[in-house]
C-alpha cells in the first residue's frame, strides 16, 4: 500500500488548521464547497504538483476573502451562510394551499384593521415566504444596520497590526501550513488589507448566522419593529405559523390570523407615516457611528493573542473582544431607539388587539404570548448585540400599549393615532412613566409655543408697522 492516502490527508488537515482561524466551525463547510467544485485542498499544501487552472482557483477564492474590497461586511460570505443556516432544519417549499391561506390571511386583516385606524392599507401585495426567500429580501438591510460598526472594528484591527507587524507583511501572522506561492500568494499580502478582508469576511459570517437564525424565527418582514423591505409588501412565512402554532391550545387559522393582524398594522405605520421609517434608520445609525473602539485595549489583546493559533486568532476576530464602548451620547441615542421601538411595539399591540378582540376568541393570550416572545428576545437577537452593540427589543412595550390604551380610552382612535402626526409629539420616557398625563404635557407644549407664537408675530407685526410709513415715503419720494 501506498502511503499517499496519508500523506494527502495530513496536507488536508494541515489546510483545515490554516482556515480554521477563518471559518471556525464553518471550515467543514468551507472545504466541502471547494470539493463540490472540483477543486483538492490537499493540493495547496505540498506533495504532487497541483494543477494549475486548479491551484488559480482556490487561490482566487482565499485571496478574494483576505482583499475584499466589498466593503466592511463581505455580502457573498453573509448571503451563502445565510441560506444554508435557514434550511439547516428544513425549508420546505410552500404549497399552493399554504400560500393561499396566508395572502387571504392578510387580507382579512386588512379590513379588520380599517375598522379600527383611519391608517390605510399599504398598498402593498400580500405574500407567503418561506425562510430562504425571507433571508433574500432581507439581508440587504441587515448588512447595511451593522456596515458602519463592521467598518470601525477592521480600520482599528488593521491600524493595530500595521503597527505591531510592520513591514513584515501578511506572513508575520504566522498562520500553520499557509503556503506562500511566488507572484501573488497569501504570503505577502499587506497586513492592513488582510485584516480588512478578514474583518469583513468574518462579519459576513455573523451576519449571515444571525439573518439564517432570524428567518427560522420570525412570522413577517417587520417582527424586529424596523422596516426591512423596500415596497410595501405585507408578509407571512407560514412554516414558522405553524411552528409556533403547535402545541397551543389556538387553532392555526387564529394564530396566522392574529399574526397577520400585526403584520398589517406594523406596514401601515412604517409606509403612512413619513417619517418613521427614517427616524428610525436613523437612530441606529447614529448609535453604530458613535461606536468608539479603545484602540490600546484592542492592541494590548492582540499582542497577546499566538497568531500562529488559529484558534486565537478566531477569537480575536469574534463580536464583541474589542471594548466598544458607549458614550453619554451613544447612551441618549439608545434610549430614544428604544423608546421608538417601544412605541411602534406598542401602537401594533394595541390595534391588533382591538381589531382580532371581535373576531378571534383567542385573542387575548396570543397578544400575551406575543408580547412575552418579543420581551424575551432570541438567540439571533443576542447575536446582533454582539455585532452592532445594541439589543433590537422594545424594553417599555407594555408601557407604550397603556399609554395608547389611554388615548383611545379618552379621545377614540383618532387621538391614539394622532401621536404619529408629527416627530414632536413622539411620547418620551416621561409619557410612558405616566401615560395619563401626556395629553396634558403636550397641551402644555402647545400653549408655550403659541405664547411663543404670538410674542414673535408681535415682534415682526411692529416692526412691520414701523417700516412700513417710511418704505412707502421713500417710494414715493424716489418716484416723484
Amino acid at each position: 500500500m501506498s502511503d499517499l492516502p496519508d500523506d494527502h490527508d495530513d496536507r488536508e488537515q494541515m489546510l483545515r488548521d490554516a482556515l480554521r482561524g477563518i471559518f471556525g466551525d464553518r471550515t467543514d463547510e468551507v472545504l466541502s464547497q471547494m470539493r463540490a467544485q472540483g477543486l483538492d485542498p490537499a493540493a495547496l499544501m505540498g506533495g504532487a504538483a497541483p494543477d494549475p487552472a486548479t491551484m488559480q482557483r482556490l487561490m482566487s477564492q482565499l485571496q478574494r476573502v483576505f482583499t475584499s474590497s466589498e466593503g466592511p461586511v463581505n455580502a457573498e460570505v453573509a448571503h451563502d451562510l445565510a441560506r444554508q443556516v435557514a434550511v439547516a432544519e428544513g425549508d420546505p417549499s410552500l404549497t399552493g394551499g399554504q400560500a393561499k391561506s396566508a395572502t387571504e390571511a392578510l387580507r382579512v386583516a386588512e379590513l379588520w384593521l380599517d375598522a379600527v385606524t383611519d391608517l390605510p392599507p399599504s398598498g402593498g401585495p400580500t405574500r407567503a415566504w418561506s425562510r430562504s426567500e425571507w433571508v433574500e429580501a432581507t439581508l440587504p438591510a441587515w448588512q447595511r444596520l451593522v456596515a458602519p460598526v463592521a467598518s470601525s472594528v477592521a480600520d482599528a484591527l488593521a491600524t493595530v497590526l500595521r503597527d505591531q507587524l510592520g513591514d513584515e507583511g501578511a506572513g508575520a501572522l504566522g498562520m500553520p501550513g499557509m503556503p506562500v506561492f511566488p507572484g501573488g500568494g497569501l504570503g505577502d499580502l499587506d497586513p492592513a488589507s488582510m485584516m480588512r478582508g478578514l474583518g469583513s469576511a468574518v462579519y459576513g459570517m455573523q451576519v449571515g448566522q444571525a439573518a439564517g437564525t432570524l428567518s427560522r424565527e420570525v412570522f413577517g418582514s417587520t417582527d424586529v419593529g424596523l422596516p426591512l423591505l423596500e415596497d410595501h409588501a405585507t408578509v407571512l412565512l407560514p412554516t414558522n405559523v405553524a411552528a409556533f402554532a403547535e402545541g397551543l391550545d389556538t387553532p392555526y387559522d387564529e394564530v396566522q390570523l392574529y399574526l397577520a393582524l400585526r403584520e398589517a398594522a406594523h406596514a401601515r405605520l412604517f409606509v403612512h407615516v413619513p417619517w418613521l421609517r427614517a427616524h428610525l434608520h436613523a437612530l441606529v445609525e447614529q448609535y453604530a457611528r458613535g461606536i468608539t473602539i479603545d484602540l490600546d485595549a484592542l492592541e494590548e489583546q492582540v499582542r497577546g493573542v499566538d497568531m500562529s493559533d488559529p484558534e486565537a486568532l478566531r477569537g480575536a476576530l469574534s463580536g464583541d473582544v474589542f471594548g466598544l464602548h458607549n458614550t453619554d451620547e451613544q447612551k441618549a441615542t439608545l434610549l430614544r431607539l428604544e423608546t421608538a421601538l417601544a412605541l411602534v411595539e406598542g401602537w401594533v399591540s394595541e390595534v391588533a388587539a382591538t381589531a382580532s378582540l371581535a373576531h378571534l376568541p383567542h385573542s387575548v393570550p396570543l397578544r400575551e404570548m406575543i408580547r412575552r416572545r418579543r420581551a424575551a428576545g432570541g438567540p439571533a437577537e443576542h447575536t446582533f448585540k454582539s455585532l452592532v452593540g445594541l439589543e433590537l427589543r422594545p424594553r417599555r412595550s407594555r408601557d407604550a400599549a397603556a399609554l395608547f390604551a389611554h388615548l383611545l380610552a379618552t379621545g377614540g382612535p383618532e387621538s391614539r393615532d394622532a401621536v404619529w402626526d408629527h416627530p414632536d409629539l413622539l411620547p418620551g420616557t416621561e409619557d410612558l412613566d405616566d401615560p395619563a398625563g401626556y395629553l396634558d404635557r403636550r397641551r402644555e407644549q402647545a400653549e408655550e409655543q403659541s405664547d411663543v407664537d404670538a410674542a414673535l408675530a408681535q415682534i415682526f407685526g411692529e416692526s412691520d408697522d414701523d417700516r412700513g410709513p417710511d418704505s412707502d415715503g421713500r417710494a414715493e419720494d424716489s418716484g416723484s
